[in-house]
């Protein structure tokens, strides 16, 4: 049976690369989603808008997070690790998005509990389509508003 979510879902893409952040926004308008976008550039400034500090303090709480693995200040599986510690935010699903193909970066996101570990392809119509395809899967097919 598909879920059909009706809200807006509030994803945020912490992601320091512009061209990445400009084609995920891309993937959104095709998939056509009902979604509210909340980027932020590293993983210092995903905890910053997940725990409402400062400048973040009116946040939406994210129904989902896609992950970038390369950050500055703070990397993607140092950020995940905090997240899913945290018993006000580990129930948020977290999606790794990132170029890196290390198998050992995989299999740390997965023991730190990443919901999803995704490779983007280097072809920007190959990474449209992949972020439509998780995010058909996680918008369609799961109930992110709970």
């Amino acid at each position: 049976m598909t879920m059909v979510n009706t809200n807006p879902i509030h994803i945020l893409l912490v992601e320091d690369n512009p061209g990445d952040v400009r084609l995920t926004q891309e993937a959104f308008k095709e998939g056509n989603y009902q979604i509210t976008l909340h980027v932020v550039q590293d993983g210092v400034e995903a905890m910053q808008y997940l725990h409402r500090d400062g400048k973040y303090q009116h946040a939406e709480r994210p129904n989902l997070v896609l992950l970038d693995l390369h950050l500055p200040r703070k990397d993607g599986l140092e950020t995940l690790a905090e997240i899913k510690k945290d018993p006000h935010l580990r129930a948020i699903p977290v999606i790794m998005l990132t170029t890196s193909k290390n198998e050992e970066h995989a299999y740390k996101a997965y023991d730190l509990q990443a919901n999803c570990y995704v490779t983007k392809p280097l072809e920007m119509g190959q990474f449209i389509d992949i972020v439509k395809d998780v995010m058909d899967f996680w918008i369609t097919h799961t109930n992110l508003q709970l």
